[in-house]
C-alpha cells in the first residue's frame, strides 16, 4: 500500500470517529461548544455588556459593533431576526477592518463571534475568516432571543469560552428593535491560558499554509498545556493522531479543501479534550478537599471528646468523695444521689449545647446556617442554581461535598431538604422547580455517603416567604434551599428553656 492510500485509508477511520462522537447522545450536531463549566476561577475573568431582547414578529433590525481599545479601527454591525416558525433567531455579521487575530499575540490565529445571554452563558456562534482587507461576514442561528454579540482572538474556532481579548462588542441603536436588558458578568478566559513559558507557541504562519493548519497545532498545544494527555489521554490521543493525518496531508499537497478539513476536525478533537481534562481536574480538587474537610471535622470531634472525657472523670472522682463523706448519714446520701442524677442530665444536655453549637460553628464554614427551633437551618441562596433550574452549580456541589463530610461523623443527625421559590411564575411551575431543587440536593448528598435514610426532600413552592417578594431583593431571598439539621443528638435549641 502506497504511502497516500495508507493516508486515505487513516483520514477515513478518523472521520468516521468523529462522526460518532458528533451523533453520540448528548452532541447536538451542527451546534458550536457548549459553554465549559468546570473551568477554575483562577483561570478566568469577567466583563459587563447590555443585552437586546428581541421579539417574535417584528422584522429584523440592526444593532452596531463597537471597537475596543484592542482593535480601534474595526467596526461591524449585525442584522437579527427571529422566525417565530422556526423558533431560532438568524444573526448576519459584518465587520470591517479588523488587523488579523496574530497581532495581538502569536497565540491567537482566528476571530470568534459569541452569544451572552444575560445569565452570563457565552455561545460559540462562528469563526469570522478574513479577507485581505481584514473584511468578513458571518451567517449563523441561535437558540437565545435576549443577548449581547462579542468577537474575540482565539487560539482555534472551537474554543468553548472566550478570551479576554474582546475586539467588538455590540451596541444597540435609536432605533434597534427589542428591550436592553443588563449582562452583570460574564466569564472569560485569562490570556496567560493560552500561552507557554516565553514566546507564546513560537508561531510564525506562513501565508501559503491554510490557517487552520496552525488552529490545529494550536489547538493540540493548548491541550496538552492543560494536562489533557494525563487527565483525558483516550481523546488527546484522537488529537494527536488527527495532527498527524492532518500533517500528512500538507506534506503529500493533497487537496486543499481536504487539508482544512482534517484541520478543524483536530481542532474539535484537541478542544474537547482539554475540556474532559479541565473538568476531571476539577473533579478532583473537589474529591480533595471534601476529604480534607471530613477529616478535619473528625479531628475536630475527636479532640473535642477526649477534652470532654477528662472533664468527665475529674467531675465523677469529686462526686464519689462526696458521696463517701456523706455516707453516714441516709438523708444526706439520698441527697447527693439526687444531686448527682441531677448534675449528669445538666451536664447530658450542656454536652448536646456543645455540639450543636461546634455543628453550628462548622456548617457556618460552608455556608450560612441559623440556630431554631427546628433544628440547624442551613441556608443555600438561589445563585447555587441556574435561574429557573434546578441543576447545582459547582460551587454549590463544593459546599455540599464539604457539608457532608462534617455530617458523616455523626450517623444519628436527620436532615429534611425545604425548596423554596419567590412568586413569580405560576404556582404549579414553582412547586415543581421547589421539588426538584430540594430533590436534586439530596441526591447529590447521597452520592457523598450521606444515608439516605437519614434524609428527606420536600417542596413548598411560593409558600413560607422569608422577605418581600415586591422587591428583587426579597425575591432573591424568598428563592431557597433550607436544609434542616436535627436529631436528639444535638438537643435543642441553644438558649431554649428545657
Amino acid at each position: 500500500m502506497t504511502s497516500l492510500h495508507k493516508l486515505i485509508v487513516v483520514t477515513i477511520l478518523l472521520c468516521c470517529l468523529y462522526f460518532a462522537f458528533l451523533t453520540s447522545p448528548g452532541v447536538a450536531q451542527g451546534q458550536p461548544p457548549q459553554q465549559d463549566q468546570a473551568i477554575p476561577a483562577s483561570a478566568l475573568t469577567t466583563k459587563s455588556v447590555q443585552a437586546v431582547g428581541y421579539e417574535v414578529g417584528t422584522g429584523s433590525t440592526k444593532v452596531d459593533l463597537k471597537a475596543t481599545e484592542l482593535v480601534p479601527t474595526a467596526s461591524g454591525e449585525a442584522r437579527v431576526e427571529i422566525k417565530s416558525k422556526a423558533g431560532r433567531t438568524n444573526v448576519e455579521v459584518s465587520v470591517k477592518n479588523l488587523t488579523p487575530p496574530s497581532t495581538l499575540g502569536t497565540e491567537f490565529l482566528t476571530y470568534v463571534v459569541w452569544v451572552v445571554t444575560p445569565e452570563g452563558r457565552t455561545g460559540n456562534t462562528g469563526e469570522l475568516l478574513l479577507n485581505k482587507n481584514g473584511d468578513s461576514k458571518l451567517s449563523a442561528t441561535t437558540p437565545a432571543q435576549t443577548f449581547s454579540l462579542i468577537v474575540t482572538a482565539e487560539p482555534y474556532f472551537a474554543v468553548r469560552v472566550p478570551s479576554e481579548m474582546v475586539v467588538l462588542q455590540s451596541q444597540a441603536r435609536k432605533d434597534t428593535k427589542g428591550k436592553i436588558f443588563p449582562v452583570s458578568e460574564y466569564k472569560l478566559m485569562k490570556r496567560a491560558q493560552y500561552q507557554k513559558m516565553g514566546n507564546p507557541l513560537a508561531l510564525t504562519p506562513d501565508p501559503n499554509i491554510p490557517i487552520e493548519i496552525y488552529e490545529a497545532r494550536n489547538a493540540v498545544e493548548v491541550a496538552k498545556s492543560h494536562g489533557a494527555d494525563k487527565y483525558a489521554p483516550e481523546v488527546f490521543s484522537k488529537a494527536e493522531a488527527s495532527l498527524q493525518v492532518t500533517e500528512n496531508s500538507l506534506a503529500s499537497k493533497a487537496d486543499k479543501n481536504t487539508v482544512i478539513a482534517n484541520a478543524r476536525q483536530t481542532a474539535q478533537f484537541a478542544e474537547d479534550a482539554r475540556a474532559l481534562s479541565v473538568q476531571r481536574q476539577e473533579e478532583e480538587r473537589i474529591l480533595h478537599e471534601r476529604e480534607a474537610a471530613a477529616a478535619k471535622a473528625k479531628a475536630e470531634a475527636e479532640a473535642k471528646a477526649a477534652e470532654e472525657a477528662a472533664l468527665a472523670k475529674q467531675k465523677a472522682d469529686a462526686e464519689a468523695a462526696e458521696a463517701k463523706r456523706k455516707a453516714d448519714a441516709e438523708i444526706a446520701a439520698q441527697e447527693a444521689a439526687r444531686k448527682q442524677a441531677e448534675e449528669q442530665r445538666m451536664a447530658a444536655e450542656r454536652e448536646k449545647q456543645q455540639l450543636r453549637a461546634r455543628l453550628l460553628e462548622q456548617f457556618n464554614r460552608v455556608l450560612p446556617t441559623t440556630d431554631t427551633d427546628r433544628g440547624l437551618v442551613v441556608n443555600m441562596g438561589d445563585v447555587l442554581f441556574d435561574t429557573g433550574k434546578s441543576d447545582l452549580r459547582s460551587e454549590a456541589q463544593l459546599a455540599l461535598a464539604k457539608l457532608s463530610g462534617i455530617v458523616l461523623n455523626y450517623p444519628s443527625l436527620r436532615l429534611a431538604i425545604e425548596g423554596y421559590t419567590d412568586s413569580t411564575g405560576t404556582a404549579e411551575f414553582n412547586q415543581t422547580l421547589s421539588e426538584n431543587r430540594a430533590n436534586a440536593v439530596r441526591d447529590f448528598l447521597v452520592t457523598q455517603g450521606v444515608d439516605a435514610s437519614t434524609l428527606s426532600a420536600h417542596g413548598f413552592g411560593m409558600n413560607n416567604p422569608v422577605a418581600d417578594n415586591s422587591t428583587a431583593q426579597g425575591r432573591q431571598k424568598n428563592r431557597r434551599v433550607e436544609i434542616v439539621v436535627s436529631g436528639e443528638v444535638i438537643g435543642t435549641r441553644i438558649g431554649a428553656a428545657n
